[in-house]
């Protein structure tokens, strides 16, 4: 009976169990209770032993490579420990070993029973793993490590050492088909890690890899795919092939972080390697170039043009007369780009194909601004509470608007995702303060226009009686005194950001990239130094003493002369990371804080322009209107009173946000951290989102303790704006603020509140 039982744990079929591990009924009655138990948990462990083994023999023929390197692992698994149990237990019976045969005659069947006890629970968990495997009829190899990773997370040794072993043989299989990717550019035609684009599919990737990593992939196996199937004469050295294979093979991607080393020292040498042969300086050139002439809007003849479109556009949809024509479209937006262009520079440039408008809450239907009052009675309460991010995408076109670039390759080798959407944020930012800016001398135009047209008739006076008189000249003052100190503000924050902080950083990253020391930069802008028109004369990779005699033209290699080492890649984008870093921090974007506080100065602005518009381009009533001169009792007229009560409410906002502005400004100075940068890699957006509230992040990277060069200029950005806010003296001696409730009757001059009388 021990020979029979030992045949069934070996995996062979018996009379003993006739269905399942259930005794045959005409043995049962022989039996005690006590061994029948014993010989049904014998049998129930080979049934599961035959299920596992039929399953693995099942599984291993039409599956893909991962599930078969499974199912030899497992059979190997249960060769080297069960069967060999079997075997071992067999001689010792037969050998008459005290430690199994009681007083050298008989087997105990608990005794038989306890030596396949360690098998119970492995056994049963790998029935449901062969179970769960038979349920599906593809395993894709990011969700089967998943399972083998997440099964072998358990509190008996013998299991999760069982599933460690059968996760490390799939993930070989993986790593394999990895290297064939990463080294040689090539996809299997049987369970491919990618597309034909080099995209990774759904389920191809462990989730155990990260978002970093997976990207690596997708950019190195593009990458060397593309020199692959162009044949060019330079292909990827060998011996840096095989190195990358050393690497693979020694890590798994379970093994999370130095998988992840392994990948970004991988894409750190391809990317220094691609651009010594495949990224030419001129196309970084024309890239930086075309995007500092949009996004930035150093081309300011074509963002003039693009605004005025846009305000073109929105008339003609509100004022069309059919329903499929009132609404705006992103092929409407794309038109605009076009006609933009008409008549400057950008008309002959091919860079402005790669420009294109996206609307992510797809089409809509332009409407009028608004012109309800400005919530900014809780000013003081949303400062004391931590600012969010602020968005200025919306205030160009009502509705979010975002500016896109599409880079082909070998520019997204250069230029990431993260670079591309802080380049939209910059442009949503830049182009709402000029959209303003124009919007508020349109409003300056329109007033003078009518004041010399009302002068004409009412001589040097305003018109009106004796009573109305005083009163429509406050009016008219206190209008001039707004639009005045909008222009003035916006003249100042438009030309401190584009001058002090696009135009120097600009021009530092291009003598960066040039290989030329930074340190005349500053001194250009106080007047002295050489020119600036010389920092962007030389060829890349030449010194200023190389291009100023006999400067050969540039040509498409990327080693520099002997006078200036060559630029490495991860140098180009730590340069480029950089140069976007600061130009968050100049232009404030990088104070939630300040940005809150600009973007209600602007909505203040859109919305008195609008009502000017609405009055007509005049703050001042027609004298034949209806309520523009006093009736009967009353000293001014209701229109008259009513337009002043707004114009003074506008005023009232204006002054609080200006001086809250101020204080926030002067607040960051104080308590300015200029923290350090993340890794240059990374999105700019996150640091900027979790920046101090009351202070500027400027990410300015330290060399062994050292500044760089520059960083004085960075600290200097602010301060320089702050001297042109206080030019007058307006912020460090205020005005007196005027009484709540006061009238127009006893208002005080704005000349005098302006410190000018």
């Amino acid at each position: 009976m021990i020979a029979e039982v030992l045949l069934v744990l070996a995996g062979h079929s018996s009379s003993l169990f006739p269905t399942d591990h259930t005794i045959h009924p005409a043995f049962a009655p022989l039996l005690h209770p006590g061994e029948e138990q014993c010989l049904e948990s014998l049998g129930q462990i080979a049934l599961r032993y035959r299920k596992v083994k039929s399953a693995c023999t099942n599984l291993a023929r039409p599956s893909s490579r991962y599930v078969s390197a499974l199912c030899a692992t497992l059979n190997q698994i249960l060769k080297e420990g069960y069967e060999v149990l079997v075997v071992e237990t067999e001689a010792k019976v037969l050998q008459r070993d005290s430690s199994l045969v009681a007083s050298g005659s008989f087997v105990p069947l608990s005794s038989l029973r306890a030596v396949f006890a360690e098998w119970d629970a492995p056994l049963v968990s790998l029935e449901t793993l062969v179970d769960e495997l038979q349920a599906q009829e593809h395993w894709p190899p990011g969700p089967l490590i998943d399972l083998l990773l997440t099964r072998s997370q358990t509190g008996i040794h013998r299991v999760s050492a069982i599933y460690n072993r059968l996760s490390e043989a799939v993930q070989r299989v993986w790593i394999a088909q990895l290297q064939a990717l990463l080294i040689h550019g090539t996809l299997s035609s049987n369970d491919p890690l990618a597309d034909k684009n080099y995209a990774l599919l759904d389920g191809a990737v462990p989730s155990c890899v990260t978002s970093q990593a997976r990207d690596s992939i997708t950019y190195v196996g593009r990458a060397i795919g593309t020199v692959k199937a162009a044949k060019w004469e330079k292909q990827f050295p060998q011996d840096l092939a095989r190195e990358h294979t050393k690497l693979l093979s020694s890590v798994l991607p379970q093994d999370q972080y130095a998988f992840g080393r392994v990948i970004a020292d991988i894409r750190t040498a391809v990317s220094e390697w691609l651009w010594l042969n495949v990224l030419t300086h001129k196309d970084v050139d024309d890239a930086v170039e075309s995007l500092a002439n949009y996004f930035l809007l150093r081309n300011g003849e074509f963002a003039l043009s693009l605004i005025r479109e846009i305000e073109r556009l929105k008339l003609s949809r509100l004022t069309a007369r059919s329903v499929p024509s009132t609404m705006i479209r992103e092929q409407d937006l794309h038109l605009a780009l076009l006609r933009a262009s008409l008549g400057t520079t950008a008309q002959q440039d091919p860079s402005l194909a790669h420009l294109h408008f996206r609307m992510p809450a797809g089409p809509i239907r332009p409407l009028l601004p608004s012109l309800a009052a400005a919530g900014t009675k809780d000013l003081s309460s949303s400062l004391s509470q931590p600012a969010e991010a602020t968005s200025f995408d919306d205030l160009l076109l009502g509705t979010p608007l975002v500016l896109t670039y599409s880079v082909t390759w070998p520019l997204d080798l250069f230029l990431h995702a993260s670079d591309l959407q802080t380049y939209a944020v910059l442009f949503s930012y830049l182009s709402a303060l000029r959209k303003t800016h124009t919007r508020v001398h349109a409003c300056w135009t329109a007033l003078s226009n009518a004041q010399r047209a009302r002068r004409r008739w009412t001589g040097l006076g305003e018109g009106g009686t004796v009573e109305d008189l005083e009163v429509r000249k406050q009016l008219l003052r206190c209008g001039w005194g707004v639009v005045r100190e909008m222009n003035w503000f916006l003249d100042t924050l438009l030309g401190y950001v584009m001058t002090d902080v696009v135009d120097v950083e600009f021009r530092r990253m291009k003598a960066l990239l040039l290989g030329r020391p930074t340190g005349a930069l500053g001194r250009q802008m106080t007047g002295s130094g050489v020119p600036a028109e010389s920092a962007s004369a030389a060829p890349f990779g030449m010194s200023r003493s190389t291009s100023g005699v006999n400067a050969a033209p540039s040509t498409n290699t990327n080693l520099s002369t002997s006078a200036t080492p060559p630029l490495d890649f991860t140098t180009l984008r730590s340069i480029h990371t950089t140069y976007l870093e600061r130009l968050l921090t100049g232009s404030l974007l990088a104070n939630p804080a300040l940005t809150n506080i600009i973007r209600m100065i602007l909505e203040v602005c859109e919305r008195f322009a609008a009502q000017v518009e609405r009055w007509g381009g005049d703050v001042l009533p027609a004298l034949l209107f209806e309520g523009s001169l006093a009736a009967g009792a009353q000293k001014v007229g209701d229109m008259v009173a009513e337009r002043y009560a707004i114009v003074d409410e506008i005023d009232e906002t204006l002054q609080t946000l200006l001086q809250a502005f101020y204080e926030q400004l002067s607040l960051s100075t104080t308590l300015q951290p200029f923290s350090a940068a993340a890794d240059a890699t990374k999105s700019m957006l996150h640091n900027t989102s979790m920046a101090n509230t009351t202070g500027f992040h400027t990410f300015v990277r330290a060399r062994r303790g050292k500044r760089l060069e520059g960083d004085e200029e960075v600290r200097r950005h602010v301060e320089r704006l702050l001297l042109r806010l206080d030019f007058n003296g307006a912020f460090s001696n205020p005005r007196k603020k005027r009484r709540a409730g006061q009238g127009p009757q006893g208002s005080e001059d704005i000349l005098k509140q302006g410190g000018l009388a």
